[in-house]
């Protein structure tokens, strides 16, 4: 876990960089490694103590803050709303997986130089990765799109195994592509 912590408005204190690396340890059951968090510490009109904690994580980004007179309490009160969020999440990941042990299908995807498209010699590979295609429902695939902050996502439909295209339409709006059945 990679934690960079932030004094606003104050100064440094090693007795609370402890404290607040001790209480983040509670959230690694909840997540993947590898784990990037910010925290910021800051003061404002000498009685407002302000924590706020950004973490990301493989396809997780979660972020809360929380005030109050004392530090210490407003680093438990933010240590807790990350705890909650990521129980629900966790929840939220549970509920919607598959029942069956079928493994997700793997997808390759390539790209393609532009002035390569164009000439009539043949297209140059810039780049090719292969990736898991997870089997999910609809619903978590908006989820994870969200949650990755991406315009489409591709995956294998839970109920009908078939390969299916999420993507972000410009209204705000989803579209789904589903593939045909002759």
């Amino acid at each position: 876990m990679q934690v960079a912590m932030t004094f606003r408005h104050m100064d440094q204190s090693d007795a609370l960089k402890a404290y607040a690396e001790e209480k983040l340890e509670r959230v690694t059951k909840y997540i993947d490694s590898p784990i990037n968090v910010q925290v910021f510490f800051s003061v404002e009109k000498k009685i407002r103590h302000i924590v706020e904690i950004v973490i990301n994580s493989k396809g997780i980004s979660t972020k809360a803050s929380d005030a109050s007179p004392d530090m210490y309490a407003s680093v438990d009160a933010v240590i807790d709303k990350i705890e909650r969020q990521l129980v629900r999440y966790k929840e939220k990941i549970k509920a919607h997986k598959p029942s069956g042990d079928e493994h997700g299908r793997q997808l390759s995807k390539k790209i393609f130089e532009a002035e390569s498209i164009d000439a009539s010699t043949g297209s140059v590979v810039i780049k090719t990765t292969t990736e898991t295609v997870k089997p999910m429902s609809v619903e978590e695939a908006v989820m994870q799109m969200d949650l990755l902050h991406k315009d489409f996502i591709v995956f294998t439909d839970a109920d009908s195994s078939d390969i299916n295209v999420l993507y972000r339409r410009k209204d705000g709006n989803y579209g789904l592509i589903e593939p045909q059945r002759a």
